[in-house]
């Protein structure tokens, strides 16, 4: 399998367990239940279109930097990522936000629905566990493009997974143990290259 390849497919899964159990998706959830879902939907895809962008520049700037910088950055990234899915894993109580999204939809026009979607999703994504994964990956691997192609067909993915079916879902998967896989995964990488540093 080529690199490009390899970097494309290991930031699909890795994003797309990141982002499954993340508030992102309940955002998501959420706002379906109050706006048309194809305004949604949009305004969801361009904000993670910036975020990815915006993400995979980071991780491509690290890769100018000497192999240990980069290392000790990718490291941190992992590690935070790790710290918040975990954190978020671990709580109890319920999320207020599914409560608030019974309150069924609002009568809205497409733009304004488009341009509240992308302003939640926008807003909620910045140093959020999949945007610091994304540009660890991309510094990690040196393939910028396969890892923006593989983030966001993720999150792109599971966003269309929430706007179709995610009402169902919320009563039948449960996000915080999903949460705490992922964040044991990035706890992995986070250790595998601090651990690199020592090799």
């Amino acid at each position: 399998m080529s690199a490009a390849l390899t970097a494309f497919v290991t930031a699909f899964a890795l994003v797309a367990a990141v982002e499954l159990p993340d508030k992102t998706t309940v955002a998501t959830l959420v706002l379906t239940t109050r706006f048309p879902a194809r305004a949604v939907l949009t305004g969801v895809a361009v904000a993670f279109a910036c975020q990815t962008l915006v993400a995979v520049a980071f991780g491509g700037v690290l890769t100018a930097l000497p192999d240990a910088v980069v290392s000790v950055a990718v490291g941190l990234m992992f590690g935070i990522g790790a710290v918040l899915l975990l954190r978020e894993g671990f709580q109890t109580g319920d999320d207020a936000s599914v409560d608030a999204a019974r309150s069924g939809p609002a009568p809205v026009g497409f733009v304004r629905a488009a341009v509240a979607s992308f302003a939640v999703l926008f807003a909620a994504e910045w140093g959020d566990a999949s945007q610091l994964t994304m540009a660890g990956l991309a510094a990690n691997s040196a393939q910028p493009f396969a890892v923006a192609g593989g983030a966001l067909t993720a999150v792109l993915g599971v966003s269309g997974l929430a706007v179709l079916i995610g009402h169902k879902l919320r009563d039948r998967i449960r996000p915080r143990p999903l949460q705490r896989v992922a964040g044991f995964v990035l706890a992995g990488l986070a250790a595998v290259t601090f651990g690199s540093l020592l090799v």
